[in-house]
């Protein structure tokens, strides 16, 4: 529960803090018409952000989940397409291949990774199947020492750009959860179309990714067995990095609010001194602190993937409240939080992503739902550590 954070953790905060404000925030608009923040994410990989998930020994940092919280946490303050960039690059995708990749792919694309060279997408939607994975139709057949891969995947971002793209996939068309792997595939290997097909209200570009008779070595099929709880294990730690996002919107939000009550007046007053707008300001605020505490305590409560419960909750607190918190900002700034010269409106559209990727709300009420029904022991009640 001591989330006091060290000298290098600050030091490093404060360096990708100091990035964000001076170089990102200025920029932050010509991303909405899905520009790639190529600028931000060099400079970020000379920070040493983009090899937070590698491992030491292949070029990377290997930092935890809490310090990959914090400097998403910054980024998203200024600019969402940067950090949902980023995210691609520290997130899952990075962690499947660090955790169950052999040494031969790990040495070929971990490094590039840590130096922004590489590219990382990640491929999950079926245009018939998101959040129902066991229903997925992309299919791997595995053929002596070669595997064969035929599917279609949608909403995938950087998939025009990517020189790895993780796949969940269904294995030798074994049916439902059982099925379930994970395969890497190159980008550019014959048979890999990747069409970018829709613009985000975010900003950025999502494509869709078709895969035609890929043939690949059986060494690229990462996941064989168990790829189901595997998957989820993995995307407890997703749970914890897509609020950190969230988390950085609505602070971003409230401090441009803040800029706003002092700046602008009204009656001949600052609209700061009027009780309604501080009440959105203490509001906001409260919001914002409450899932932090959510989103820190996930964020620490495992070694190499978080508690799930604990995630779930972060993120359907984190994600839902940055919406609210969003919105205020906006309706403090009156008619100038609807236009793109104001960052509230951006930042808005940015945090609407959040509940549905990495697991909607709705899914993830039914998992915290269920843990509670079925294992609360009702003689003792509600745990005070908030475990069941």
């Amino acid at each position: 529960m001591d989330f006091k954070l060290s000298d290098e953790q600050r030091e490093f905060v404060s360096v990708v803090r100091k990035a964000c404000q001076k170089e990102f925030a200025p920029r932050a608009i010509k991303y909405l018409d899905g520009t790639w923040p190529a600028e931000n994410m060099k400079r970020l990989a000379e920070i040493g952000v983009l090899g937070m998930s590698v491992p030491t020994e292949y070029g990377g940092s290997g930092l935890g989940i809490l310090d990959t919280v914090l400097v998403l946490e910054e980024i998203g303050k200024v600019c969402y397409v940067t950090a949902m960039a980023v995210l691609g690059e520290v997130g899952v995708q990075c962690r499947i291949i660090s955790t169950y990749a052999p040494e031969s792919i790990k040495q070929k694309i971990l490094p590039r990774v840590a130096t922004g060279e590489a590219i990382l997408a990640i491929c999950m939607t079926e245009p018939n199947a998101g959040t129902d994975v066991p229903n997925y139709t992309t299919n791997t057949v595995i053929k002596g020492d070669r595997i064969v891969i035929n599917g279609r995947k949608t909403l995938i971002s950087r998939a025009d750009i990517a020189e790895m793209f993780v796949v969940f996939t269904r294995v030798d068309s074994v049916p439902g959860a059982k099925g379930i792997g994970c395969v890497l595939i190159p980008g550019g290997v014959k048979g890999l179309v990747a069409e970018p097909k829709y613009h985000t209200m975010g900003g950025e570009y999502l494509s869709e990714v078709q895969f035609n008779d890929i043939e690949l070595p059986l060494e690229n099929l990462v996941i064989r067995s168990d790829g189901m709880k595997r998957m989820l294990n993995a995307f407890n730690t997703q749970r914890c990095l897509n609020p950190a996002i969230c988390l950085g919107l609505a602070e971003g939000a409230m401090e441009e609010a803040v800029k706003y009550l002092r700046d602008r007046s009204a009656f001949g007053h600052p609209i700061g001194d009027f009780q309604g707008m501080r009440w959105k300001a203490a509001d906001m605020y409260i919001q914002i602190e409450a899932a932090r505490g959510l989103l820190y305590r996930a964020a620490v409560s495992g070694e190499q993937f978080p508690d799930p419960m604990l995630a779930a909750m972060a993120k359907i607190y984190c994600n839902e409240m940055s919406i609210r918190v969003t919105s205020e900002a906006i309706q403090v700034h009156g008619g100038y939080g609807f236009t793109d010269e104001y960052p509230v409106s951006r930042f808005f559209r940015g945090t609407r992503y959040g509940s549905l990727g990495g697991g909607t709300s709705e899914t993830l009420r039914n998992l915290i739902g269920k843990k509670i029904v079925t294992d609360m022991d009702l003689a003792t009640g509600v745990a005070g550590m908030g475990t069941f």
